[in-house]
């Protein structure tokens, strides 16, 4: 009975330090998520300072795991290169034995006053970013009472004379002990924790010197293990008939072959450096700075020698090979759905799939207008299931991040991402439905339109491809200046709409028969609609820079709105007093 209430404590406390964890993470997340994943993005353009945005994004998550997720999704991507990203995770790698160095001192008297600042910021705080520190505060009060209460559960088993034996039984190897330790870090998600029992065992002389520093590497390995193992459904998994991407697990494979390198390494060392310790300290006083010692050694070793490294990864694990369906969403990790900037940024990544399709499809319903090839529209208009495809996917990926873990800036980016997700299907129907279909049915009559009638149909084209680049920036940079061009765009096409209907209207016969002039206005009004839905991205940005008003109205009408067929807003209807 004894046993199993030691086994239920201890496992109660390792959930109470993964639950802590888990409200840092949030927290942080949900305060500066946007800007911890674009301050990472910037820094991993090179390797140096990839270093230190690891050891810097990993000391505010308290996770070294996390900091994984994140840099092995922007590698596996093709965001960054895999150097930097390699040498994000050695930077993360320190920045984890650093949060040990502060753990290793006697936490009982700043975790009630951690928890209890959370608490009072959790429920009293005013604005949101007050709430998510608070709530991150109260998750790192919940994570040092759990390693105290820890602490304290197994130092009566470090006293336990059947472990001092087993320990004694393995203390002449010391692959047992780097096992034991490696496993423990594994099974509790913490290197933290583990090392942290390693210098209690340390310090009630239950492992000899050389046994701990063992002990210290093993560690290591082992929490190298659960960023490969949570990372594994972007890799070699098996999902919806298609090969997994081994490149995805090139990052936390590269961080687990380094940690393995070190611990071979740190072998034949085990006697000079027990000895050279035992000479400074006391063993349990040595063991925090024996870790930092191990990963910034480890860093200094393989920082040099990345881009070879990187290198040997690539060819081993070389990214998948384009599936047969392009429909297949290729960034929507499941494992990122944990991390929400991570799976934000997936998700942007494949509405840029979309827009790329729709460019597409722009130009191959372009070119149809002048093909006689009756397989040329139903060629282009087969693209439209590729869109629809993506659409679906990344609505489906953006309805399981939890909304609770979103802070206003994700909250929003995710907002913004559906929105232009839909715009873009809508304009992908209008290219299959109107567009194409008039192409289809120019070829079928053998009607060839002259070549000003041409030229006005691809000046058309130019301008909404203009549009498609600018929503573009404005979806991925939030360019206020390509915004503004893009809504001013919007009303020129309009105005070149009417001005082209005016000329055709008054063309002569010799110009143009009477079939073309209604299939150019009929052009011209479609590619009006699918610049509407492309100028929609730029309204919230707009909006938020106060740069854009309710309404054109001269009059506002407090009982009516004005609705357009396609779905823009009432103010299209309108100008401005004064305004042609």
């Amino acid at each position: 009975m004894t046993q199993l209430r030691f086994l239920i404590e201890l496992a109660g406390e390792a959930a109470l330090l993964l639950w802590g964890l888990h409200m840092v993470q949030s927290g942080i997340l949900r305060a500066f998520g946007s800007r911890l994943r674009a301050v990472l993005g910037v820094a991993l353009g090179d390797r140096w300072r990839a270093f230190l945005a690891g050891l810097g994004v990993t000391a505010a998550l308290q996770s070294s795991t996390a900091t994984a997720l994140m840099v092995g999704s922007f590698s596996a991507g093709g965001t960054v290169a895999l150097v930097p990203a390699l040498a994000a995770m050695l930077g993360a790698n320190v920045g984890t034995a650093l949060i040990v160095q502060v753990l290793a001192f006697d936490v009982s008297a700043v975790y009630p006053g951690m928890i209890l600042a959370g608490v009072v910021a959790f429920r009293r705080g005013r604005m949101a970013r007050t709430r998510d520190l608070g709530r991150a505060a109260i998750g790192l009060g919940l994570m040092l009472l759990s390693l105290h209460l820890m602490v304290e559960t197994m130092a009566p088993i470090s006293q336990s004379p059947e472990l001092r034996g087993i320990l004694r039984v393995v203390a002449q190897d010391p692959l047992p002990n780097l096992v034991i330790a490696a496993v423990l870090a594994w099974a509790v998600h913490s290197s933290v924790a583990a090392v942290l029992f390693v210098a209690t065992l340390a310090g009630a002389g239950a492992i000899s010197p050389e046994a701990t520093v063992a002990m210290v590497a093993g560690a290591n390995l082992g929490s190298a293990f659960n960023p490969l193992l949570e990372g594994r459904s972007q890799g070699g998994s098996q999902k919806d008939g298609r090969e997994g991407d081994l490149a995805a697990l090139r990052v936390p494979v590269g961080n687990l072959l380094n940690r393995l390198a070190g611990c071979l390494l740190i072998i034949p060392l085990l006697g000079p450096i027990a000895a050279l310790s035992d000479d400074l300290a006391s063993p349990a006083l040595l063991v925090a700075p024996l870790h930092l010692g191990f990963n910034l050694a480890l860093a200094l070793l393989f920082i040099l020698p990345l881009p070879a490294f990187a290198r040997l990864l690539e060819r081993f694990l070389p990214e998948r090979a384009a599936g047969t369906d392009p429909a297949a969403p290729r960034y929507l990790d499941e494992a990122a759905l944990a991390t929400p900037p991570v799976a934000l940024a997936g998700a942007a990544r494949e509405a840029l799939r979309m827009a790329d399709v729709v460019e597409a499809m722009l130009r191959g319903s372009r070119d149809a207008f002048g093909a006689q090839d009756r397989e040329t529209p139903k060629r282009v208009a087969r693209q439209d299931d590729v869109v629809d495809g993506l659409h679906r996917a990344i609505h489906d990926y953006l309805a399981r991040i939890r909304r609770d873990s979103l802070g206003d800036d994700e909250t929003r980016r995710l907002t913004e991402i559906q929105g232009f997700a839909i715009n873009l299907e809508h304009a992908g129907d209008i290219v299959e439905q109107n567009l194409l279909r008039n192409a289809a049915r120019r070829i079928k009559r053998g009607t060839a339109l002259p070549p000003a009638a041409l030229a006005e149909i691809a000046a058309l084209y130019d301008r909404v491809l203009e549009q498609l680049r600018l929503a573009v920036a404005v979806f991925m940079l939030e360019d206020a200046a390509a915004a503004r061009r893009l809504v001013a765009e919007k009303e020129r096409l309009r105005d070149v709409e009417t001005e082209a209907a005016r000329r055709l209207a008054e063309a002569g016969e010799g110009r143009v028969d009477g079939d073309a002039r209604v299939l150019l206005l009929d052009i011209a009004r479609d590619l009006k609609r699918i610049g509407a839905h492309l100028a929609a991205t730029a309204y919230p940005l707009l909006e938020r820079l106060g740069e854009l008003r309710p309404s054109r109205l001269a009059v506002e009408e407090p009982e009516a709105a004005l609705e357009l067929p396609d779905g823009e807003a009432g103010a299209d209807m309108a100008r401005e007093p004064g305004r042609p």
